[in-house]
């Protein structure tokens, strides 16, 4: 029996490799974050056009993120058992993979202004959506790879130079976005069509950056040499492993998207209102999936250990890690919920002080869901450490669309309690998805401790 590290050695250990994954979540969620305010200046219109299209990008790009997410405890796993060769396999069909995946949903993009009127989105605000995915289409590809190697590098806990790229990425963005949109520097006025093609730009600098780092630090991997010659079988484990994940992805972001359509049917003001207090939640989240991702990573490396023992131990200190997070978000949002909205929203604007008023509950339901969505996440990390990812998937099949989503529109729109009932339907199908997979989580330990005590 491995001896078990005590708690402070799991926090520093955690913490070393989790806080530049928080930091590179950050910067990367800064990137939405800013052409959410620049756009949230430019117009109210613009904004509530953004919110969707952002949330149609984001479900398409999510999906596909799942073999991305897959490397990461695969890569953990080969790594504890120093071999390279498995890492170099698995990363390079998750780049396979996301190619193909970037090809098959262009179309989607580039018809989006169909789709979302199909929808019950107003024809004003589906055309200029279109607009704005028809140009990202392009960055869906740069995106996804840019995934896959992030993924790579912090299975092998290079999470550094990870936070670093995403930071340049984001002060680029600002750069590009404050010179397109609003026609800055001799630059045209483009206004949303300015910010997909900025997001577009640094999605292609970023992969950039990250590939030359793998190349020149870790050349032992040999990422891109003969790079074309197919490996069937390894193709196969990452699909295997990666397409349950996206579904699980999409499950939840599908919900988030799903709900923006449902404010979309309240009016504009109640759309751009969900917008930015879904920008802020998500910020406060960006957290937590760093958490996430290092409880992955650990898992993983502990489970290619066989070291139980501290698989069990880090995995109680990542969820307190997780808890005292929670704690100081949900008093931030309670307390300053108008001065965070107000930073979204154009002073001279006329809806500024309609947006805010709703934007407020929403705010105090999303104090709400933050526990629950902590827990949620937290346990998913933990699980797919264990590379256990079908069980994931159905518990967030039926808690979002089984739970999540009919209340959202029973107590939204049949009920009439407005953008608040909505996301009182988001709050329990997160609510429900965090005690099923907490169960998960621990019944699958408790199950290899016990295989590894009789091996023993």
């Amino acid at each position: 029996m491995i001896r078990p590290d005590n708690h402070s050695t799991h926090m520093r250990s955690i913490l070393r490799l989790g806080l530049p994954l928080i930091g590179g979540h950050l910067a990367q969620f800064a990137i939405g974050l800013t052409d959410t305010i620049m756009m949230g200046w430019y117009g109210v219109p613009e904004l509530a056009a953004l919110t969707l299209a952002g949330s149609f990008f984001f479900t398409l790009f999510l999906f596909g993120s799942g073999f991305a997410w897959a490397i990461m405890p695969m890569v953990a796993r080969y790594a504890a058992l120093n071999d390279e060769v498995q890492v170099r396999r698995a990363t390079r069909m998750a780049l396979w993979l996301s190619i193909i995946y970037a090809l098959l949903v262009l179309p989607l993009m580039w018809f989006s202004g169909a789709i979302l009127t199909a929808i019950g989105q107003t024809e004003q605000i589906a055309q200029m959506a279109q607009v704005y995915l028809r140009t990202l289409a392009f960055g869906m590809l740069p995106a996804l790879g840019v995934m896959v190697m992030k993924s790579y590098l912090a299975g092998l806990e290079h999470t550094r130079v990870v936070l670093w790229i995403t930071i340049v990425a984001a002060g680029a963005n600002a750069l590009v976005n404050y010179m397109l949109i609003f026609g800055n520097w001799g630059a045209p006025e483009m206004g949303i069509a300015g910010a997909a093609l900025a997001s577009v730009t640094v999605q292609l600098v970023s992969m950039g950056l990250i590939v030359v780092y793998a190349v020149r630090i870790l050349p032992e991997h040999q990422l891109f040499i003969r790079f074309w010659k197919p490996d069937w079988d390894m193709f196969g484990r990452v699909f295997q492993l990666g397409w349950p994940i996206g579904l699980t992805t999409l499950a939840e972001v599908g919900l988030f998207a799903a709900s923006a359509v449902l404010m979309g049917w309240l009016g504009t003001i109640p759309l751009a209102a969900h917008g930015v207090a879904l920008q802020i939640a998500t910020g406060a989240f960006m957290i937590q999936i760093g958490l996430s991702n290092a409880a992955t990573v650990r898992a993983g490396a502990a489970l290619g250990r066989g070291d139980t023992p501290n698989l069990l131990r880090g995995a109680e200190v990542v969820i307190l890690l997780g808890a005292i997070a929670v704690i100081v978000t949900v008093a931030i949002f309670l307390i300053f919920p108008v001065t965070l909205m107000g930073f979204f929203i154009d002073p001279a604007d006329p809806d500024r002080d309609a947006i805010i008023a709703t934007g407020r509950g929403l705010l105090a339901m999303a104090a709400l869901f933050q526990v629950v969505d902590a827990a949620q996440v937290i346990h998913l990390g933990l699980l797919r450490g264990l590379q256990d990812t079908r069980v994931p998937m159905i518990v967030a099949g039926v808690a979002y669309w089984g739970v999540g989503m009919p209340c959202a529109w029973l107590f939204g729109i049949h009920l009439g309690w407005g953008g608040e009932g909505i996301w009182l339907g988001l709050v329990l199908g997160l609510a429900v998805a965090a005690v099923l997979l907490m169960l998960r989580f621990w019944q699958r330990s408790a199950t290899i401790v016990s295989r590894h005590m009789t091996l023993g």
